[in-house]
């Protein structure tokens, strides 16, 4: 009996031992979200807090944010900020999100995607600091960075002090890829100068826009950012120890934040399918007039690095093609450090090109969504050089060129190593 009983405080000693230290519990990074809680909220003791989240903003047990503010000692939690996809999760991609009272602590949920994407004065008026906690994916056209660069200029402009809860960069923070978004191309999906695949995490790219004063006008706001602990710049999100929500409907694992900028930016132009709409978002890409065993033994005869490619049959559910057969190939990372990401849509399509000659992609889309694409490259520039050649030698100068200057400026706020 004794023996059991000591079984039992051992188990019960472990238990709290890994709730209290997560690091033995196999989780290599905390939040910070999780930092701030261990020292007891210091940094909002006494004030009224705004909080921006999404159902990303967990803690690594599931715990919302929303509900460890609401409970915390000292933590007067005021009003609730809602990004794209909204505060639970509840909107599809694109969909309005409108203003509404959060059904578990009753509070005012401002709506930061709709007819208002930056906070007004009457949105801030009850609170004293802003508190933005978010897991981005690491690609320049995925809006909740958009939300963060402007909830930080409404910050400044109302004189409130906006602190950002760090997380992970999924993708880690040595890879960026893609040109700077050029002034005239500037839109929520492409909000600021940074490369398509920027590199850092939402914490360090706060710290980069304000200390390179790219919010509007040049104003800077006052910004404090709570850094992870454990958390190194080799790191993917798998390697992190900390669990997956999904980031948005298309976003359900935490591998498909690889995958997006693989084929997201061929999927704004609505000709061909990138497996939204069927189980795999953004691992496939295949059309009505692939055939696929063609195209897969096409691209694997490049021996593109960490990749290779599967030919696949399937029926989306809906978006594009919807209900019809489409052919083409499966993405699969055999090693995602080495592959090319953000250009193996281009190398897809420069090999389809060669198979069909007679088919234009670019052509074969409204017109709209050939500026929906220029917005998400950051230029036309790119659009106008591959449809010329239909070659990524061609464009490969103008998606990287960017990078060198790019990375010097950013290193210069880097928080991790």
């Amino acid at each position: 009996m004794k023996c059991r009983s000591l079984t039992i405080k051992s188990q019960f000693l472990v238990f709290i031992l890994a709730c209290s230290f997560p690091f033995l519990n196999g989780q290599q990074v905390m939040t910070g979200l999780e930092v701030m809680r261990e020292n007891n909220f210091r940094e909002i003791q006494g004030k009224r807090v705004g909080l921006i989240t999404n159902p990303t903003g967990i803690d690594s047990k599931f715990t919302s944010g929303i509900d460890i503010f609401f409970k915390a000692g000292g933590v007067r939690l005021t009003a609730l900020y809602s990004p794209e996809h909204g505060i639970r999760g509840e909107f599809t991609a694109g969909e309005t999100v409108g203003t509404v009272t959060d059904q578990v602590t009753k509070l005012p949920v401002h709506s930061l995607y709709g007819t208002t994407r930056k906070p007004t004065p009457g949105m801030l008026k009850d609170i004293d600091v802003l508190v933005y906690d978010i897991q981005d994916i690491g690609s320049r056209s995925y809006t909740y960075i958009s939300t963060l660069g402007l909830a930080m200029e409404a910050a400044a402009e109302n004189d409130k002090e906006l602190i950002v809860l760090d997380r992970p960069n999924p993708l880690g923070g040595l890879r960026m890829e893609g040109p700077i978004t050029e002034r005239a191309f500037t839109s929520f999906v492409s909000q600021f100068p940074i490369p398509y695949i920027h590199g850092m995490t939402v914490g360090e790219l706060a710290l980069f826009l304000n200390g390179e004063g790219l919010l509007k006008d040049g104003i800077r706001c006052k910004l404090k950012v709570i850094p992870m602990k454990g958390w190194k710049r080799e790191m993917l999100f798998s390697d992190t120890g900390l669990p997956w929500v999904p980031s948005s409907p298309h976003i359900p694992h935490m591998h498909s934040t690889l995958y997006y900028p693989a084929t997201g930016i061929f999927g704004e132009l609505y000709v061909a399918s990138i497996g939204v709409g069927y189980t795999l978002p953004f691992e496939l890409f295949a059309s009505e007039w692939f055939d696929a065993d063609s195209l897969a033994a096409a691209l694997n005869e490049i021996r593109l690095p960490g990749v290779t490619f599967r030919p696949v049959h399937y029926k989306p559910y809906y978006s594009v093609s919807s209900g019809k057969m489409v052919s083409g190939v499966q993405i699969h990372l055999t090693d995602p450090a080495k592959a090319p990401l953000s250009l193996l849509q281009f190398y897809i399509i420069q090999e389809a090109h060669k198979l069909w000659p007679g088919k234009d992609i670019f052509s074969m889309c409204e017109k709209a969504r050939l500026g929906m694409f220029d917005k998400v490259c950051g230029t036309d520039r790119i659009r106008k050089e591959f449809s010329r050649t239909w070659s990524v030698a061609s464009i490969y100068n103008i998606w990287m060129n960017d990078i060198p200057d790019y990375k010097k400026k950013a290193e210069k706020y880097f928080l991790y190593r």
